[in-house]
Formats: structure tokens, C-alpha cells, sequence
């Protein structure tokens, strides 16, 4: 089965409310990501969890969300993108309502595996409606606001966490974190139906089952390890189970390159500036991710602050992100297509200076501020141009495989940057030392995303 969708001739008012609609959802669904992480002592508390069941807590939508990212986009391909991104936003909201209620460590762990897939389905389905329903500056507009979007999601999640926990809203503790999205999924459930148009299968294609068995397990047996490992300190069994994993995964391109209706069309890896832009985004999102893991422990741990503080100090970042982000197409039209490599590397010298901040031993003031705000906007001003440039000859009948590449790179490179250097961080006992190392790899990441940003530009 197949969706024949009919895109405007032009970008109309309906198609603007439904992608405000869409990146609410998506909004939702990237601060639950960081917004638990706040709370975790008060779970403790309250639930008496162990060590383990708040890792699974963290770490269960993590691992679900990137496991089934491919899976979504295909399933918004074949059954449309607006009954999945209903059906995503339902599971999500309900399973929110189920975490905020969970009478137990357990009951909270399921169900943030759950909340996890909900988000799976709701996520490909907007970079699809991007690519099907925009064109031209339109779409280099709508991926501004995707991108602005993804940018302040993760800090908002640690701001309204650190918000909600202290004000302890009606006596519930930890549990607003998770209640809160039931408002909004409920809303955003209720106005898609009204701005999304119908999907009218048709029934031309069928769902890959023999790429579904291959991938999903290879997907999660690479993830798990990479989002548990650091915290259990690399155990005996990671190893081997990314191994495995990764030799699904290497089966599951062979036979996407033989069947008829493939999971994920690896054809569109073949279109101009996919794979340098997919090499340039998967670097910067290590760095960022990396970056943002890394430094709030340094905060929290190495400097003792409160996690609201520490999420304030990320303000300046997250706030000139958003709107480098989505106001970069008021610079000359001439330099677009070289404000990715040029952002990369201006983001790679604010890295140092960061550095050199922490290095002293304590917040670093001003400098370190100034510093975050100009990463900010250099990585901002050169994410959405990234974003445009690499699925700019992507065909519409492969915008579904792009969606699931790209989302499924946003996500998985965040897993590995938190893993790797969150890991560097730790191993070289937490401190001004440790963070100042760490960045200064993070730095030379980003020169090498620079690099490969200057490729896609000239492609």
C-alpha cells in the first residue's frame, strides 16, 4: 500500500498550520528526552528504583525511539503520514499519562519504552510532509522551523524539568514531567485531524517483513549497548552484542538491495548531496550531542550546580540556535550554500574558547557565554542550510527513505556521542581537566564536519 497524496500547487495557509501542528508534536517529543533526567532523584525517592530501573528509565525511550525511526517513516509511506502521526501522537500521549501515574519503578520503565515508539511514529512523518508539501523557499523556510525546533527542544527539556520538579506542582513531585504532555497531545491529536488531509491508500506496495526482522533487531542490539555501556562502565556483553547488531545490519543492506519493495530504498543514497550531507549532519550531531551530555555533567557533578542552573547556563546556546537557525536566509543568498562548513568551523573555535573557560576551574563567566551564544548561532545559521542542501534533488516518491535516513542519523549520532565522549569525560575522573579534553575533541570534530560540509557545498 501507498499514500496518493495531492500537494498544493502553491504553499498555502492549511499547509503552514499543519507543519505548526507537526513541530508541536515534535517539540513534545524531543523534551521528553531530556526532561526526565532532572527528576531522576525524586523517582528514586518515590518509587524506590534501583540503579538500573532509572538507567532504563533514561535509556528505554532512547532506545525504542532510534530502533523503530526507520520502521515510522515507512509505515507513514505506506498506511500515510497522517494516520501514523495520529497514531504516534496517541501512543505517546496515553503512555505519558501511564509514566505520570506509574505506581511503580517497573510499570515506568515499560512504559517509557512504549512513550519511546510513540515518538518513532510521529517523527519521520514530518520531514515527509517538509519534503511533499514544500518547495523552493518555502521549504527551505519550513526546515528553518524544523530546525529551530530541534535546536531548543533538548534545553527546553532540562529548563521545564527543572522548573516542574522545584515547584513541585500539587504535591505530585517528578510526575508533572510526564503529565504535562497530555494536554498537548491530546491537542495536537485533535487539530491534525482538522489541517491534515486525508491519506488514501492505494495498495501498490507491501511492507518489507524480511527487512522489519533484520532491522529492527539490528537497530536495538547496536543502540542498547551504546546507551547503557558508559554507566555500567563497558561490561564483557556490550562488545559482542554491537557486533551482532552490526552484522544485521550489513545483512539487511543486502537484501534491501534485492527485494521489490524495500524498507529503506538505499537508492537514495545515490542522489546528489545525501551522503555528504548525511557524513556532515551524523559528525555535528556527535559534537552536539556529545557536547550537551558532557558539559551538564561537568555542571552538575564536577561544579555542584543545581540542574536548573546548569540548564540555564545552556540558555545562550539554545536560544541563538533557535534563531540562527531559522533566520539564516536573511544572509546574502550568494554565501547559503557555504554557511554550513563556515558555521561548522566558527562552532569548532567557540568549542575552545568553552574550553579554555572551564579550564580554569570554575564557570568560566562571561566568556564562556559569549562563547555558547556564538555556537549557537554558527551552528544554527549552518544546520538548516545542511538540512536544505542535502534532500534538495531528493524525488518525492523517496521522500519517506530520506525522512528515516536522516532521522534515524539525528538520532543515532547523538547515542554515539554521548556514549563515546560521554565516556572519554568520565574515564578521566570528572573535572575542569576532563571537560577541557573532551571539548577539545569535540573541536576537532567539528573541523571535520567543516570538511565535510565544504564537499556538499561544492556538490
Amino acid at each position: 500500500m501507498t499514500t496518493v497524496s495531492e500537494p498544493p500547487a502553491r504553499t498555502d495557509r492549511r499547509s503552514w498550520l499543519l507543519l505548526g501542528t507537526l513541530l508541536l508534536g515534535q517539540f513534545m517529543a524531543l523534551l521528553d528526552v531530556t526532561i526526565v533526567n532532572v527528576a531522576l532523584p525524586s523517582i528514586r525517592a518515590d518509587l524506590t528504583a534501583s540503579g538500573s530501573e532509572l538507567q532504563l528509565v533514561v535509556a528505554g525511550y532512547t532506545v525504542s525511539y532510534a530502533t523503530l525511526l526507520i520502521t515510522g517513516a515507512r509505515l507513514g509511506d505506506l498506511y500515510g503520514t497522517r494516520r501514523l502521526f495520529r497514531t504516534g501522537v496517541l501512543i505517546f500521549t496515553a503512555t505519558s499519562l501511564l509514566c505520570g501515574l506509574a505506581p511503580t519503578a517497573m510499570t515506568l520503565v515499560i512504559a517509557r519504552f512504549a512513550q519511546g515508539a510513540g515518538a518513532a511514529l510521529m517523527m519521520p512523518q514530518i520531514m515527509s510532509v517538509i519534503q511533499l508539501r514544500f518547495t523552493g523557499a518555502a521549504r527551505a523556510k519550513a526546515l528553518s522551523a524544523y530546525s529551530a525546533v530541534l535546536a531548543t527542544g533538548g534545553v527546553a527539556g532540562m529548563l521545564v524539568g527543572g522548573v516542574l520538579i522545584e515547584a513541585d506542582l500539587f504535591g505530585l513531585g517528578w510526575r508533572p514531567v510526564f503529565l504535562i504532555n497530555v494536554p498537548i497531545g491530546l491537542a495536537v491529536f485533535a487539530l491534525v485531524a482538522r489541517v491534515a488531509p486525508v491519506d488514501r491508500p492505494s495498495g501498490t506496495r507491501r511492507l518489507d517483513l524480511a527487512g522489519l526482522a533484520l532491522s529492527l533487531p539490528g537497530v536495538l542490539l547496536v543502540v542498547t549497548p551504546l546507551v547503557l555501556g558508559h554507566e555500567q562502565g563497558w561490561p564483557g556483553w556490550t562488545f559482542p552484542v554491537m557486533a551482532l547488531g552490526a552484522l544485521l545490519l550489513v545483512i539487511f543492506v543486502g537484501v534491501e538491495r534485492r527485494v521489490r519493495d524495500p524498507l529503506l530504498n538505499l537508492g537514495v543514497l545515490r542522489v546528489p548531496g545525501v551522503r555528504s550531507g548525511l557524513m556532515t549532519l551524523a559528525l555535528a550531531i556527535v559534537a552536539y550531542g556529545a557536547f550537551l551530555f558532557s558539559a551538564a555533567l561537568h555542571l552538575q557533578v564536577g561544579l555542584g550546580d543545581t540542574p536548573l542552573r546548569a540548564a540555564l547556563t545552556f540558555t545562550a546556546f539554545g536560544l541563538t540556535f533557535g534563531l540562527g537557525s531559522f533566520y539564516w536566509q536573511r544572509l546574502p543568498k550568494r554565501a547559503h550554500r557555504w554557511l554550513t562548513p563556515v558555521g561548522l568551523v566558527i562552532s569548532a573555535i567557540a568549542c575552545l574558547v568553552v574550553a579554555a573557560g572551564f579550564a580554569s576551574g570554575g564557570h568560566g563567566g562571561i566568556a564562556v557565554i559569549g562563547a555558547l551564544a556564538v555556537w549557537g548561532a554558527a551552528i544554527g545559521i549552518g544546520f538548516s542550510p545542511l538540512l536544505g542542501n542535502s534532500l534538495r534533488h531528493v524525488p518525492p516518491a523517496e521522500a519517506a527513505d530520506a525522512s528515516g535516513l536522516l532521522t534515524t542519523t539525528l538520532q543515532l549520532s547523538q547515542v554515539v556521542g554521548v556514549a563515546t565522549f560521554g565516556s572519554v569525560y568520565l574515564g578521566l575522573a570528572p573535572g575542569a581537566h576532563a571537560i577541557s579534553v573532551t571539548l577539545g575533541l569535540l573541536a576537532g570534530l567539528l573541523v571535520l564536519a567543516a570538511a565535510s560540509g565544504t564537499v556538499l557545498a561544492r556538490t
